[in-house]
């Protein structure tokens, strides 16, 4: 069944409309923009080629890889663009994981001096991570590096992590390319025609224009409402289960509160009872134990 599509553009954070914009072939103009106005690197990529998005472990039982977006530049240096929708525990583990691929297929038989190509890693979050909770800065970069000076150990292996809730510019507020492409990302489902200020942009104009619903081949079209419907379905679940979790939490917090109510009646029952009755009566009594009797008579005498 398909759903109704109101939004002029697709959404770029559903599976589709990410591989739609960034990973086909017709389209790899936009992705050497967006990665050269990301990454910091001297030799612009000129030309990408796209790769197979699954990687095979090295041994048949070995666990599978499937990228968002594999691709090399006509040097051979590899990048990984992934899309993270939603929170995962280990999602640097992962980022590391996945770049081990490129990395292991570069070994070569017989005489090998070891030398390597670059590889970058490029997760684009539509969450806050948690380490950078309290960090406003929407871009990280991490490389190793020598833990005494600071200064990097290895400059062939770089992640780039790009927590999109922090990245609240405008349109007046953007101060370069990288920030167009984050805006146009962040916003361009909710607009209904390219903003004013990237009408000159070729690259960015040409992103709205292959991310016009009504533009896509009908095969396409039936494709991103298969995977909008599945995005908006997840969304729906986990929001449900949150407000449950929130109810059973507030049920949970009233039922904490009653029973502590009903424990200091019951102390103040006893506590009056201390001169009166023996301690074995007044636990019967209050339904409280020998033990919390004892406590309340040892602390009543000082």
């Amino acid at each position: 069944m398909c759903m109704t599509i109101k939004e002029r553009y697709i959404d770029p954070f559903t599976d589709f409309g990410f591989k739609w914009l960034f990973g086909t072939e017709e389209n790899k103009e936009l992705l050497i923009s967006f990665l050269n106005d990301l990454l910091d690197i001297e030799d612009k990529i000129v030309d990408i080629e796209y790769r197979n998005l699954e990687k095979l472990g090295l041994n048949i039982i070995d666990r599978k890889a499937i990228f968002d977006v594999f691709c090399t530049d006509e040097r051979n240096n590899n990048f990984i663009v992934e899309l993270q929708r939603s929170k995962q525990k280990y999602f640097k583990d992962r980022s590391v994981y996945y770049t081990s691929f490129p990395i292991q297929e570069q070994s070569k038989r017989g005489d090998w001096d070891y030398e390597l190509k670059k590889v970058y890693f490029v997760g684009i979050l539509e969450f806050n991570m948690v380490e950078n909770e309290h960090n406003d800065n929407y871009l990280t970069k991490v490389q190793l590096c020598d833990t005494t000076t600071k200064e990097p150990f290895y400059e062939k292996l770089t992640y780039y992590y790009i927590e999109m809730p922090k990245f609240k510019k405008n349109e007046e507020e953007l101060s370069n390319h990288l920030e167009y492409w984050l805006y146009t990302l962040s916003n361009i489902n909710n607009l209904d025609k390219i903003p004013q200020s990237f009408k000159n942009d070729k690259l960015i104009h040409q992103a709205f224009d292959v991310a016009e619903f009504l533009a896509l081949p009908k095969e396409q079209q039936f494709s991103y409402q298969q995977d909008l419907k599945a995005r908006l379905d997840y969304k729906n679940v986990m929001d449900y289960a949150k407000e449950m979790a929130k109810e059973e939490g507030l049920k949970e917090g009233l039922k904490e509160g009653e029973e502590k109510g009903k424990k200091r009646k019951q102390l103040e029952i006893a506590k009056n009872l201390l001169d009166v009755l023996d301690i074995e009566i007044i636990a019967l009594k209050t339904g409280l134990s020998i033990q919390d009797i004892e406590n309340l008579k040892n602390r009543h005498r000082k």
